[in-house]
């Protein structure tokens, strides 16, 4: 009856937790973040013009699963930025519910496992970091979500080994869908590898390896299978295995030296090593601006958990406890496995997106944290049930949660959504062009100047990547967009017949650009609109300029 009546009360506490990681994901999501940033919107571009692809070689080259998920939710939803962004928001909901699932199977074998599966559930579905990339179209979202259920599935096979291979079958596949998501997942190799090796250990001691070695197969068997043929896309195109990766690495500065690559190195994992407590992301678009990337109370935990596991591993180690030693190698390696991504690139470091992948581990740190912090203060306040005492703690536990999760509302979309630099990272102007083409008369030639420097997008006559957040605009009304885009060095070829109307839209403002375009078509005025310039083409009207 007890155990039924605990049930129970995870059963709630586990749905209040997934709900409110689901108000936090979808809650103002057609509006914050502002704006449309050029890497989202190339997502639903060439999710709606390419559907189906493995790989999507522009700009700097992506794994197609992420976009086959849009486009479904296009089918489902209709073309729109929330669209767009429900894909990430319902898979940040999915990860918090497979968190939970792996912690508990992790710590299984503790009486504290179900404390730090809810805790660490909970601390990830608040925090900052991954609710940002929860509500933004970028696929890296998908690295944490793979990795829990891939591992969740993994560990439901160690720990029922003599009885079915379903489990491995399952964590193999979801492992091998993995390397349709982002570049960063594919350090997981690394990890996998670590948690073979600790897992060997135990059932090696055991007696039982080759029970292990004919699950590890059907695992790779499924893992193989699934990813083999983006494996044969990148045997037959090498250089978009590495893609960006590669020009931003260490190993691929200037001054390729030795030492600057170690210097490089240093800088880089420090910066990394520091994200969590000390200073965050620069990048408005990831984080608070050089904030740390965890809320200051949820830090602390981190680190005591950080250092408990790691003198936990090596008490594991001294005492031969095989399953001790091989849940804290676990949650290490991961914690720094997927840090690598990060570390070993010298751009905007300390790099929350690229590190996404760490995400898991440090909540789960954060969970054991929090779990030895009340172990120490129930150890040293006892309390009689339903006493004064006992309601008053209640009250204050009751004040402090909810002043917390506030606290997180805050930062995200009070502190970080409101912030007019997020308008800016987000390029929210580019939105407001893309709107005001959909109101110009179809009957009225449309025309953007793209003078925003960008990567070039090979099928658009390498018109640079900004003019994509316009053309996707274009796209929520009209699938096929009827504005023509045109770098600011082939104002020739805009063409408008001398008896028609037409507009002309700059992405920047770029006085000798627009002074050219005014002489091929005098019979036009400029207007200032909502931050940009447009250029109307009248037969009728006088040269003039004016602002709205």
């Amino acid at each position: 009856m007890i155990k039924m009546l605990n049930n129970h009360k995870t059963l709630i506490i586990l749905l209040a937790i997934i709900i409110l990681a689901s108000f936090f994901r979808i809650w103002q999501l057609s509006s914050i973040p502002p704006g449309l940033y050029p890497d989202e919107a190339i997502n639903g571009t060439e999710a709606l013009s390419f559907p189906g692809k493995i790989f999507y070689p522009e700009n700097n080259g992506r794994e197609g699963l992420f976009l086959g998920l849009i486009m479904e939710s296009f089918l489902l939803f209709g073309i729109s930025v929330w669209s767009l962004r429900i894909v990430p928001a319902l898979i940040g909901i999915l990860t918090i519910l497979g968190m939970y699932l792996f912690v508990k199977e992790l710590f299984r074998k503790q009486e504290y496992a179900n404390f730090i599966a809810l805790s660490s559930s909970f601390l990830m579905a608040v925090s900052f970091w991954h609710v940002n990339f929860s509500r933004i179209g970028f696929r890296a979202i998908l690295v944490p979500l793979i990795l829990v259920f891939s591992f969740y599935f993994l560990l439901k096979g160690f720990n029922n080994l003599c009885e079915r291979k379903k489990e491995f079958l399952i964590s193999g596949a979801i492992f091998g869908i993995g390397f349709y998501t982002y570049i960063a997942f594919r350090m997981a190799v690394i990890l996998i590898a670590l948690v073979f090796f600790l897992f060997w250990i135990i059932f090696k001691n055991k007696g039982l390896q080759k029970k292990f070695l004919h699950s590890l197969k059907w695992w790779l068997l499924a893992c193989i299978i699934i990813a083999l043929p983006i494996g044969i896309y990148f045997l037959g195109n090498p250089e978009y295995f590495l893609s960006r990766a590669g020009g931003v690495s260490i190993f691929a500065q200037d001054s390729n030296t030795p030492i600057s690559q170690i210097t490089a190195l240093g800088k880089s994992l420090i910066g990394h090593l520091g994200m969590f407590n000390v200073f965050g992301d620069y990048n408005w678009r990831h984080n608070i601006s050089g904030s740390p990337v965890l809320f200051w109370p949820v830090g602390i935990m981190f680190l005591i958990g950080l250092i408990y596991s790691i003198f936990a591993f090596k008490k594991g180690i001294r005492k031969k406890d095989h399953w001790s030693s091989a849940v804290f190698g676990t949650l290490i390696g991961w914690w720094f496995i997927l840090l690598l991504p990060g570390i070993l690139t010298y751009e905007g470091v300390p790099h929350s997106l690229r590190t996404i992948g760490a995400i898991p581990p440090v909540f789960i740190f954060s969970a054991i944290g929090l779990y030895l912090v009340y172990q120490a203060i129930k150890e040293r306040i006892k309390i009689q049930r339903k006493s004064f005492s006992f309601w008053l703690t209640i009250i204050i536990l009751f004040f402090l949660l909810s002043s917390f999760i506030y606290a997180q509302y805050s930062r995200y979309f009070i502190v970080w959504g409101k912030n007019s630099e997020v308008e800016n990272a987000f390029s929210s102007n580019y939105v407001k062009i893309g709107e005001y083409l959909n109101g110009v008369d179809s009957c009225i030639q449309k025309y953007v100047v793209v003078n925003s420097p960008g990567t070039p997008v090979s099928y658009m006559g390498n018109i640079p990547m900004p003019a994509q957040t316009v053309r996707f605009i274009e796209m929520t009304d009209f699938y096929n967009p009827w504005a023509i885009y045109v770098l600011p060095e082939k104002l020739d070829e805009i063409r408008i017949a001398k008896s028609l109307k037409g507009v002309v839209v700059f992405m920047q403002y770029d006085e000798k650009t627009m002074l050219e375009l005014w002489g091929l078509f005098p019979k036009g005025r400029f207007i200032e609109k909502d931050g940009f310039w447009i250029y109307e083409i009248d037969p009728q009207i006088k040269n003039d300029t004016k602002s709205e």
